[in-house]
């Protein structure tokens, strides 16, 4: 199979990098920046950098100092990453400090700081979702965990790395602005964690159930005619008695779930039913594979 990108793929991964980093870039000049929550990475950084040249008559603006510090980070990487997505995301870091700079003539959004936190990760957490869709990145504390990790630091691995650089831009953060800003932006990361893997992972949620029963074939039968959903078996063996047992695998809705434990226990009594969360499924009856 060919895994070169269509042209339509290229112009959607571009549109969501576009789209993604305006969206960061609004989190950061509407919601985080004015509260001064420095939420980890280069942006964090660039607040904390603005605040003290302000204090001394120049605003160094945040658009100036993530391209700053973000250039010597790419020279330093640029044998750590394959040459599409270095390109990629040389594109995408720019092109936020563009953004930074066009947003920052926007009036900062009314709030107070707890949901200026909240909204903040809300906007953030697609934007990177977005910018990950699209195959690229920011550069900024992923891309310095990279250079670290394959200079000096093999033996630690990449989330840690990555943690141990955003906690370190944190801890700047509460030195800069005290614990109260700091204990808030904690709250803006977590939220834009949670919500870039909701957009990641999808909202289709479902379940796995898996059914072993002397009736599987009937049981089977039962899920075709009554749920109008497809079962697989599988060949599975008691490791107690020794005996071949088939064992279906049917995933379902989460509404559908009632139906299904009736219809099974109508049918076998005995039977052994394990029921297991599913973040996504792609496929007939569900969502169609868009990638």
């Amino acid at each position: 199979m060919n895994i070169k990108q269509t042209k339509k793929q290229q112009i959607r991964d571009f549109l969501l990098i576009i789209g993604g980093t305006y969206l960061m870039a609004f989190a950061l000049v509407s919601f985080w920046q004015p509260h001064y929550l420095v939420t980890g990475g280069i942006s964090g950084l660039a607040i904390v950098i603005e605040d003290y040249t302000y204090r001394i008559g120049f605003a160094v603006p945040l658009w100036m100092s993530n391209l700053a510090l973000n250039i010597p980070l790419f020279l330093l990487g640029y044998k750590t990453m394959g040459k599409s997505f270095f390109f990629r995301s040389l594109f995408t870091m720019v092109l936020f400090s563009v953004a930074m700079q066009n947003l920052s003539y926007l009036p900062a959004i009314p709030s107070d700081i707890l949901l200026g936190s909240l909204f903040g990760g809300v906007f953030s957490g697609i934007g990177v979702a977005f910018i990950v869709r699209g195959m690229s990145s920011t550069g900024g504390t992923v891309l310095m965990a990279a250079i670290l990790h394959n200079k000096l630091l093999k033996h630690v691995s990449m989330g840690k790395l990555i943690f141990a650089c955003d906690f370190l831009v944190i801890l700047v953060g509460l030195i800069a602005f005290g614990p109260e800003r700091a204990m808030y932006a904690v709250i803006g990361v977590f939220v834009a964690a949670k919500v870039t893997d909701a957009v990641l992972e999808g909202f289709n949620y479902a379940k796995a159930a898996y059914i072993i029963s002397d009736e599987s074939e009937a049981i089977a039968a039962e899920i075709f005619k009554q749920l109008d959903r497809g079962a697989t078996k599988i060949s599975a063996q008691g490791m107690y008695t020794g005996e071949p047992r088939g064992m279906l695998m049917c995933i379902i809705s989460a509404r559908e779930l009632v139906r299904l434990k009736t219809l099974v226990y109508a049918r076998d009594k005995n039977a052994f039913m394990i029921v297991a969360e599913v973040r996504e499924v792609l496929g007939e009856g569900f969502t169609a594979h868009s990638l």
